[in-house]
């Protein structure tokens, strides 16, 4: 068995040794593409519009706003908190966007690495126990003022990386 795997690395160690790396800016010419196609998705879903990101609702304070300054380490916590939030809706209309920020947070992570500041790993959030309540609560409302936000925060984040913004 061992041995397959061996011979499998083997066979394909002349095809690895001649794989390039990927320029940098085109890693973040992608994580900006993306960004902007989460916003239209989030555009696409209509009801996302009778909120505005600023305004502030009881009970769901734990969604993130926005941030003028993010680093690249408080872009990916961020991420991870709205995919979090994403994954607990029953909503259709996020499961593309949540499988969005899972690929946005891997580019994320390849900027950071290009920087030499690998992004710590995000654990399950504490604030976000409560999140099942709140579901239960304002279901509707929890997705219309998360995606709201994530788009206001996604444009900072846009704005952001044209900065080249630190770890």
């Amino acid at each position: 068995m061992r041995c397959g795997s061996l011979y499998r690395f083997l066979w394909l160690w002349p095809y690895l040794s001649y794989v390039e790396a990927v320029p940098i800016s085109k890693v973040q010419d992608d994580t900006k593409t993306l960004i902007k196609t989460i916003v239209t998705r989030i555009n696409d879903i209509s009801h996302t519009q009778s909120v505005s990101s600023k305004q502030r609702v009881t009970g769901l304070d734990f969604i993130p706003g926005l941030h003028p300054l993010l680093s690249l380490s408080k872009m990916d916590q961020t991420l991870a908190i709205y995919q979090q939030i994403l994954t607990s809706l029953p909503s259709r209309n996020v499961v593309q966007i949540s499988n969005d920020l899972e690929n946005l947070r891997d580019l994320l992570h390849l900027l950071a690495a290009s920087k030499s500041c690998p992004l710590p790993q995000v654990r399950a959030l504490e604030s976000l126990e409560s999140l099942g309540v709140v579901l239960e609560a304002s279901l509707y409302s929890t997705e219309v003022v998360a995606l709201s936000r994530l788009q206001g925060s996604l444009q900072d984040m846009l704005r952001q990386l044209d900065l080249s913004p630190g770890c």
